[in-house]
């Protein structure tokens, strides 16, 4: 089936067409979403959100757009980042059992060598108490700067300045 065929088809909610579209991209889109978020069971179920979303909103594609493909793959891609920045995402990554962690921790004989989150946090308390807020949201707790931006109620664009600033500051601490 030619693509712009198929793009007709299924803008008229042809099941068959549907079908065709999964067949054809399936694999590609799961390997995109698979690569973001890095768990099989959740790429899996993006993946079904990610076809959902290309069967409700065919009729608002159009070649203008770009092509068919990358236009299906943009929506693969924004679903898995919207899942990867969720709330319940980064929760899950955090509550992780330290059991995880033991053969990491057993496996480094020499941790005083290791610049670790241990060894810079040390250094981060001796910046201005903003910076500390800062680096702790983003750095220590998984915020982005987005939400970082909500919790400390400043403009995105000045965490990022302000991290700049505050990271340059941490690093001439590292050095003395």
């Amino acid at each position: 089936m030619q693509p712009d065929q198929l793009i007709a088809q299924l803008k008229n909610k042809d099941e068959a067409a549907f079908e065709s579209l999964y067949q054809m991209y399936g694999e590609s889109l799961f390997g995109v979403i698979y690569t973001i978020v890095k768990d099989q069971t959740l790429a899996e179920e993006l993946l079904q959100d990610s076809f959902l979303k290309i069967w409700k909103n065919a009729n608002t594609y159009t070649s203008k757009k770009g092509r068919f493909f990358t236009w299906i793959l943009n929506i693969a891609r924004n679903t898995a980042i919207d899942a990867y920045r969720s709330k319940s995402y980064n929760e899950k990554k955090q509550n992780l059992s330290a059991d995880n962690f033991v053969d990491i921790i057993i496996s480094n004989e020499d941790l005083g060598s290791k610049t670790d989150a241990i060894g810079i946090e040390k250094f981060v308390h001796k910046l201005k108490k903003k910076c500390i807020k800062l680096i702790d949201l983003l750095y220590f707790k998984g915020y982005t700067q987005k939400e970082a931006a909500e919790v400390i109620e400043i403009p995105v664009g000045t965490v990022k300045t302000r991290l700049r600033k505050c990271l340059s500051d941490l690093r001439e601490l590292v050095k003395e």
